[in-house]
């Protein structure tokens, strides 16, 4: 990693007023000309020349070439497991490639925003600022600035980070990689954990970003709004084109439809010569010809038949709901985890058979909280939650990927939810899940983010249910994975509380929600649509 002061010692031989552009964007400060910016950048820029790496004899890619460009804001999309991860540990040098090489431009300086979050420092503002290297040690107060920007109040920058909730965290770890003033972002799943608010100011923070950035992200809408142009990894090929996902997902299945299409037509040709040879080749008259056309079926080349793509698809286990009463009412419900800062207070409303209802709101201000009160393993300080006899629950955690036993493999921990389950249940639910065959064999602990919540799905699909309780289930999934599972909500018959931070799906899926907003929770009879339209966000 190479800092940047030594571009802009550059810079400010040729302008005394220089300040980096981007913090320019966040501290509204005036920026460098940016045609002085773009002469500068186009000197900088990732080659990847012929890369190639393979893990315990496994090819994961090979002879990959791409280059990223100045201004280029790309989407790298691909399915779980096909090398995104991957990819990115060999552009930011963290690995070796088993052939090839990544050329960085120098003093081109690569800022990495990662899912795991790690905190050393006691306070939010030296945490952030602990990136600095020794000849910014004075630059503290951009710190101060960009935090500002992401909504932490002067009294949270001097709070222990780990207090925080997960959104607020990824906003610490995004507030150290802007102090960092990198050229170019990678950013790797930077809205899990983020609320609604969270997300509309990062979308518009990284379209108004004017260097480069390498986005994955699981929300194609996002992403599509971002990108000027797309990198796919797509049967060990990479693809980068301009335009967003919709634009390469059609081209390569038009691709791969008239591919096979072809393979088909040449396969039957290839029959009927063969036919012909095997009736004429023991006949004098026609032997000379019959020879001359097995030579050319055995030049030839045979098209193979594209491989079947594994996909999560499923519906949930419904378990129809035999009662004309409320699934569940909740009565004055009210808890805090201080008696002094009361997150829910005399909330009630009913969860009536067919209910997809939404909760939204800022982070950290008590949505997994409720729903682990509705499902009964927190109890609350008044009020009371009543769930009726006939109610069968599958609980989507947040943290509960943290409960499935390491030691396990993907079998047994998915047979543990009822060791009497016949085998052959259990092998076709976690091939549902995109782990069939030996893959189920793995073991919990070498799994990543994505696999664990595949198990945990897996583990709710098993058993039967009426009503589904989903906090952000598809964090940590691959894009056509989430599509998938909220295609399976969509379709679920039964009822559904879903704490969110996607608008599409609020706005495709919920019938009711419940509101966190100006430090009230509430329950809003109606569409998100509606809700935006009538009443509308105050916390900003």
């Amino acid at each position: 990693m190479f800092f940047l002061h030594e571009i802009d010692i550059i810079i400010k031989q040729q302008n005394s007023n220089y300040q980096p552009s981007f913090i320019g964007f966040i501290l509204g400060i005036n920026r460098v000309s940016m045609a002085m910016l773009t002469n500068l950048t186009r000197k900088l820029m990732i080659r990847v020349t012929d890369l190639s790496i393979s893990f315990h004899g496994h090819q994961i890619f090979e002879d990959v070439n791409v280059n990223f460009n100045p201004g280029e804001k790309i989407g790298l999309i691909g399915r779980n497991g096909t090398g995104k991860s991957t990819f990115l540990k060999l552009i930011l040098q963290k690995i070796e490639p088993d052939f090839g090489k990544v050329s960085i431009s120098q003093n081109y300086q690569i800022g990495y925003l990662q899912q795991h979050l790690e905190f050393s420092k006691k306070t939010v503002i030296d945490e952030v600022a602990s990136i600095l290297p020794q000849e910014r040690e004075y630059e503290v107060w951009k710190g101060e600035k960009i935090l500002m920007g992401l909504g932490f109040s002067e009294e949270e920058m001097l709070e222990d980070p780990q207090k925080f909730s997960g959104g607020y965290q990824v906003k610490i770890n995004l507030a150290k990689l802007l102090l960092l003033e990198p050229n170019m972002l990678f950013l790797d799943e930077p809205t899990n954990y983020l609320d609604i608010h969270s997300v509309k100011w990062l979308k518009k923070f990284l379209k108004d970003w004017p260097n480069e950035l390498i986005l994955i992200t699981h929300d194609r809408a996002f992403m599509d709004s971002i990108i000027t142009h797309t990198l796919n990894i797509h049967r060990g090929e990479f693809r980068k084109i301009p335009g967003n996902t919709k634009k390469i997902k059609e081209q390569i299945a038009l691709e791969e439809d008239i591919y096979e299409k072809t393979r088909l037509n040449e396969e039957r040709e290839r029959k009927k010569t063969q036919e012909w040879v095997d009736r004429f080749k023991s006949k004098a008259s026609q032997a000379s010809r019959a020879q001359s056309k097995m030579k050319m079926l055995e030049k030839q080349e045979v098209k193979e038949a594209l491989s079947d793509i594994e996909t999560l698809e499923f519906k949930f286990n419904y378990l129809p709901y035999q009662s004309k009463e409320s699934l569940m009412q909740v009565n004055n419900l009210t808890f805090g985890y201080d008696k002094d800062e009361i997150l829910i207070k005399n909330l009630s409303l009913k969860i009536n058979k067919g209910d997809k209802l939404c909760v939204i709101g800022k982070n950290g201000k008590g949505k997994s909280t409720l729903l682990k009160l509705l499902a009964n393993e927190i109890n609350p300080m008044e009020g009371e939650v009543n769930i009726h006899d006939k109610v069968k629950v599958g609980y989507f955690g947040q943290m509960n990927i943290d409960r499935l036993n390491p030691s396990l493999s993907i079998y047994e921990e998915m047979q543990s939810t009822d060791p009497d389950m016949h085998q052959s249940l259990v092998r076709r639910t976690c091939a549902d899940v995109m782990f069939s065959g030996d893959l189920a064999h793995k073991k919990i602990n070498v799994l990543s983010g994505g696999e664990k919540s595949r198990v945990m799905l897996g583990k709710i699909l098993l058993k039967p249910v009426n009503l589904l309780f989903l906090d952000e289930p598809t964090n940590h999934l691959d894009m056509e994975s989430a599509e998938s599972l909220m295609e399976a909500v969509k379709q679920f018959e039964g009822s559904i509380v879903m704490v969110t931070h996607d608008e599409y799906f609020l706005k495709n899926i919920a019938n009711k929600l419940i509101v966190y907003d100006q430090g009230k929770v509430f329950l809003y009879e109606g569409t998100y649509k509606d809700f935006l339209k009538k009443i509308g966000w105050k916390d900003i």
